[in-house]
């Protein structure tokens, strides 16, 4: 569990640092300078993600149920991870009508992704990894509504990237309901 436990807190940690300490970017990048700053956030960010993610496996095994899932719930959890994967491709997709319509679609990816997440898990270590990443994404996305948008971000949108956004993000979001979930973390969603 301290495993698990230090995981979620570095890698939350990290991707809060601009909301929690506005500025610390641009601290760090001065003195790091952009590259040095991109890879001490990226190599704490993957040992943060290993630890969590490690420390989960073995966590959960002696897990307290807290609630059964109903089967169904399964499912609506399947549907709503199409709809993050929606969201996630639309942060990558620049001119899309998601993104400038939500301004920040890979934060509520991410909440949409806990929430389900809590829908289809009752044991006690995943209940805690899903409601800290949704209450971090809450937190996130408040912080950056109130942060002036980048000089440079308010693409107009056109039709053709919200297309290859949606086309995208649902073909990424089946696949992994059908195939990726069971093959890389070993459930099935939908059976099978």
């Amino acid at each position: 569990m301290v495993t698990f436990l230090a995981g979620l807190l570095i890698f939350l940690g990290m991707h809060s640092a601009q909301a929690l300490y506005p500025g610390l970017r641009e601290v760090a990048i001065a003195r790091l300078g952009a590259l040095g700053w991109k890879g001490v956030y990226s190599v704490i960010s993957l040992a943060g993600l290993w630890l969590l993610v490690s420390g989960y496996g073995d966590a959960r095994a002696g897990a307290e149920t807290l609630w059964t899932p109903p089967a169904g719930l399964m499912h609506v959890a399947a549907l709503l991870n199409i709809v993050a994967f929606v969201l996630l491709a639309a942060s990558g997709f620049p001119g899309n009508a998601i993104r400038a319509r939500l301004g920040h679609p890979m934060t509520l990816g991410v909440k949409t992704w806990a929430f389900a997440h809590l829908l289809a898990n009752g044991d006690s270590v995943s209940m805690l990894l899903f409601a800290a990443v949704l209450v971090w994404a809450v937190l996130v996305f408040r912080a950056a509504r109130r942060r002036p948008p980048a000089a440079g971000t308010a693409a107009p949108s056109n039709r053709l990237a919200t297309l290859a956004t949606l086309l995208v993000g649902v073909g990424a979001g089946v696949w992994f309901a059908f195939v990726g979930h069971a093959w890389l973390i070993g459930v099935a969603p939908f059976g099978g």
